[in-house]
């Protein structure tokens, strides 16, 4: 689900900001952009947001404003080498005059950032604004998956709905194919001349009843709902498990599609495949 959040903490004189935006994603990623002077810490804030969160794409920005970043400093005694080093060899070279201290610009890694005075207190102040910063997003997230849920109920009510028309079309459906085919049978034995096994043409008319039987995938789709529906009402993430029982509703439904060559059924087919494809889409927003 998507979300939103910024937390702050003092830091010394200045304050420390993180903002955290997630997005839809199949599986947990966290990336973390920070000053490079700070990144040592990223690993701590990557590891923090995954104990919260499994499942979409979280970004954390973190700030530190001007009292709270670290000031830049002259390494001296790297600035005292090099001086002295150029006028070592202005001196072996013969040259005259001084050396110019705008020289020492050149030099790289001449100023470096000084360490933050605490580096404890840096880093409770970034978990304090982390959890602040995912504790305003997972409020967003959660208003979003309150409508989500209402969407899925709504959807699994229908579901449950064209299930049931499907049973009441087709509950005697399998003795009327069965009774039809006998007439048939006995209509065209009573042309010709052939003496058939009862026992064996019981069996082969039991045999087209039990092809064309849905009610074990009627059983069991609505099984899946009930279950869809007890996942619902839990408050872990259940994104996956969700997705999981979608796919397996889509697969009773094809074979109960692929059993039946009945108008009727076919339309609540149609109708039951848009509304699972509908419910998995929405399912991938789902933590």
């Amino acid at each position: 689900m998507t979300g939103f959040g910024v937390g702050t903490a003092p830091l010394g004189s200045g304050r420390v900001t993180i903002e955290a935006r997630a997005v839809n994603a199949r599986f947990v990623d966290v990336r973390v952009r920070m000053p490079k002077d700070i990144a040592e810490h990223s690993a701590f804030l990557d590891h923090t947001a995954r104990g919260r969160f499994v499942r979409g794409r979280l970004d954390l920005t973190v700030r530190l404003d001007e009292c709270a970043a670290p000031t830049m400093t002259l390494d001296k005694r790297r600035a005292s080498d090099a001086l002295r080093a150029l006028t070592e060899l202005r001196d072996d070279l013969g040259v005259t005059g001084d050396v110019p201290l705008s020289l020492l610009a050149t030099v790289p890694d001449l100023f470096v950032l000084a360490p933050p005075a605490d580096a404890n207190a840096l880093r409770a102040a970034l978990a304090t604004a982390l959890s602040a910063a995912l504790d305003a997003m997972e409020s967003m997230r959660r208003i979003e998956g309150e409508a989500l849920e209402t969407d899925l109920c709504d959807r699994l009510e229908r579901v449950l709905q064209l299930a049931t028309e499907v049973r009441s079309v087709t509950a005697e459906r399998p003795e009327r194919v069965r009774k039809r085919a006998r007439d048939r049978i006995e209509r065209l034995l009573a042309t010709v001349d052939i003496a058939i096994d009862p026992g064996r043409l019981e069996q082969e008319l039991l045999f087209i009843a039990e092809h064309i039987d849905v009610s074990e995938e009627l059983t069991r789709l609505a099984l899946h709902c009930g279950q869809f529906a007890a996942l619902c009402t839990e408050r872990e993430c259940v994104g996956r498990k969700l997705d999981f029982l979608l796919q397996e509703m889509a697969r009773e439904v094809n074979t109960l599609g692929s059993k039946s060559n009945d108008a009727d059924v076919a339309l609540c087919v149609v109708e039951l495949k848009s509304e699972i494809e509908r419910m998995r889409e929405q399912v991938q927003n789902v933590e």
